[in-house]
């Protein structure tokens, strides 16, 4: 009853009463949500996009290095067969009987034929001699006092570093120089009197 008594006499109770809103165009609504919309459309394009780049890359590099550690097991293998040619006498390659010299030949090719698979899959041997000590393709196995080199340059290999594309597979092992010139020496060619 009170609350008829209220409204007969114009009072109005605080739950009844109504927040006005301002208007809002509906023009300016839908310019806003196109504006929204269109926005999130161009990050979803290019987020599709950068997904696109990113497994792009990552089959490129699957292609590319999915062999490393078969080639690296293939090294071993390799190694091996240049190790048994090394430890072979001289005399028994030149004055051998026959049977000896067709092994010899057929370990040879054995070699040669998995030097070149590997070269045809990409796997390349990694430049060390007289090269600058790099950490990242060499392991400096020993120094040499030699004066003649400029110091932190590779002297000599001990092992042969492997690398397939830009990644190493295997780092050189090499013997690096100590005691040289810390830079190579300038060009003994240039008249410096003048």
């Amino acid at each position: 009853m009170m609350s008829d008594e209220n409204a007969a006499s114009g009072e109005t109770n605080e739950f009844e009463t109504e927040v006005e809103q301002p208007e809002v165009d509906p023009i300016e609504a839908l310019q806003a949500e196109n504006a929204e919309l269109k926005d999130r459309v161009l990050r979803t394009i290019a987020e599709m996009e950068n997904l696109r780049k990113r497994t792009e890359r990552d089959v490129n590099d699957t292609r590319s290095y999915a062999i490393s550690g078969f080639a690296r097991d293939m090294l071993s293998a390799t190694d091996a067969l240049s190790r048994a040619l090394v430890m072979l006498p001289a005399e028994a390659r030149e004055s051998g009987d026959a049977t000896t010299k067709s092994l010899i030949e057929g370990i040879e090719l054995a070699e040669r034929e998995m030097q070149r698979l590997l070269a045809k899959h990409g796997v390349k041997p990694i430049e060390a001699e007289g090269q600058k000590f790099d950490p990242h393709k060499h392991q400096a196995m020993f120094e040499v006092p030699d004066p003649t080199r400029p110091e932190g340059t590779v002297v000599q290999v001990v092992q042969a570093g492997f690398a397939i594309g830009d990644r190493v597979l295997r780092p050189a092992m090499v013997g690096v120089a100590k005691g040289g010139p810390s830079q190579a020496p300038a060009d003994e060619a240039v008249d410096k009197s003048a």
